[in-house]
């Protein structure tokens, strides 16, 4: 059966405009966006005392925020591949900017959460930057480029809770969506001058031919399955060791303060940023390589992280080495999936970070439970248990790969 997505009808530019300069500027771009999603998660306690919201009720604000990230994934960021990215990156960081001041300024609830769900939505522009950068990118060094910029992604989840618990402190809570919506204006402005003026790929297909075929993508790409199940499950791990971690350190004998647990983020942050020679590894052809050696690091860094109580150096190491596996694996799957098809990047950003938002959702959730059930230890098994998992799907991928290629030969 032909692919939906063969012989499309491009039109293109046909030089490639990325710079080292304009590389950083999208990192930083996309830890901004991606941050706005995240920046709540310590500021609960504050904005339900305000607007006299429940325990219960004030948990909406994360989930709808999540939520609407989903639904931008799938609605939103195809239209890389529709309309002009340059065109399309401005006008969403203008609306995100606009959505945050209504949220830094909301009076009333429905506002509230109107407003936090653009937030939410307006986020995923986080991923037509990743998209940009591909095509934008010669193919020798799409891998690096692309893996520079996710350490922006990756460094702006690990600060977003460090910057707004600090700044929840100092000037309340409104005052973190007021700061990001000015930084965001002035990143609009940057990227005016900076974004070049004539890259851009079009298809000939309609918006709803457009998601059509991003769904269609799934039954078509092996790559992309694989890949996609590879990001739920190291995702996954990523989200039950920050999600979890907070509460054995703020409780009883540990008690730290949440600035000193936002801390650890700059641990996170040291294994983020190792990690961007990844992408190097997959130019030169050694994906495959670079997963299992990373795959195999997340597995052991729950041995560290296990002994938390013992010492709290044991968990700074513990969270460089799986932040450090989790970005080599998630720079590698990109550069990997964006090979197949240079023609439909946003596309397949799209069809791959849904498995992102699945895993870091049920990662989450399942992290706090097993943590009532079983403290951290429970935890620790927990993450161990995905991380190998994840490991087991690659080695039975490479297994079967390597059995079809002697039947072929035989």
């Amino acid at each position: 059966m032909q692919s939906s997505l063969q012989n499309p009808k491009v039109y293109t530019s046909t030089n490639q405009s990325m710079t080292s300069a304009l590389a950083w500027v999208f990192a930083i771009c996309s830890g901004l966006s991606v941050a706005n999603i995240y920046y709540a998660q310590p500021l609960l306690d504050s904005i339900a005392l305000e607007f006299d919201l429940s325990n219960a009720t004030i948990g909406l604000v994360i989930t709808v925020t999540q939520i609407c990230y989903a639904l931008g994934l799938l609605l939103l960021v195809p239209l890389g591949d529709l309309v002009n990215r340059r065109k399309l990156i401005i006008i969403q960081m203008l609306f995100s900017a606009l959505a945050l001041i209504v949220v830094g300024n909301s009076t009333t609830q429905p506002i509230l959460f109107f407003a936090i769900a653009m937030v939410g939505l307006l986020a995923v522009i986080t991923q037509t930057f990743v998209a940009y950068a591909a095509h934008l990118s010669v193919e020798s060094e799409r891998g690096s480029i692309v893996g520079r910029v996710t350490s922006g992604i990756v460094i702006g989840i690990l600060l977003a809770r460090t910057v707004a618990g600090v700044m929840n402190d100092w000037l309340g809570w409104r005052s973190v969506y007021l700061l990001s919506a000015g930084l965001t204006l002035i990143s609009v402005f940057v990227l005016i001058r900076m974004l070049p003026q004539r890259s851009f790929t079009k298809t000939n297909l309609n918006y709803l031919q457009l998601i059509g075929s991003t769904l269609r993508l799934y039954g078509e790409l092996r790559v992309l399955r694989i890949r996609g199940i590879l990001a739920m499950l190291i995702f996954m791990a990523f989200s039950i060791l920050w999600t979890a971690v907070v509460l054995p350190l703020s409780a009883s004998p540990i008690s730290l303060s949440h600035s000193l647990i936002g801390a650890f983020g700059f641990a996170g942050i040291a294994g983020a940023l190792a990690a961007t020679k990844a992408g190097k590894q997959a130019d030169r052809g050694f994906g495959q390589k670079t997963t299992g050696i990373s795959l195999s690091i997340l597995v052991l860094s729950w041995i560290p992280i296990a002994l938390l109580h013992t010492s709290l150096w044991f968990l700074v190491v513990g969270v460089i080495l799986l932040d450090l596996a989790v970005q080599a694996v998630h720079v590698t799957n990109q550069s990997l999936i964006y090979h197949v098809r240079p023609e439909a990047q946003s596309r397949l950003t799209a069809s791959y970070m849904v498995f992102y938002s699945i895993g870091s959702a049920v990662g989450s959730i399942t992290s706090t439970q097993v943590y009532a059930w079983s403290g951290w230890k429970g935890v620790c098994c927990l993450g161990a248990g995905v991380s190998t998992t994840a490991l087991l799907v690659w080695v039975v991928d490479r297994l079967s790969v390597r059995l079809a290629a002697s039947k072929r030969e035989a």
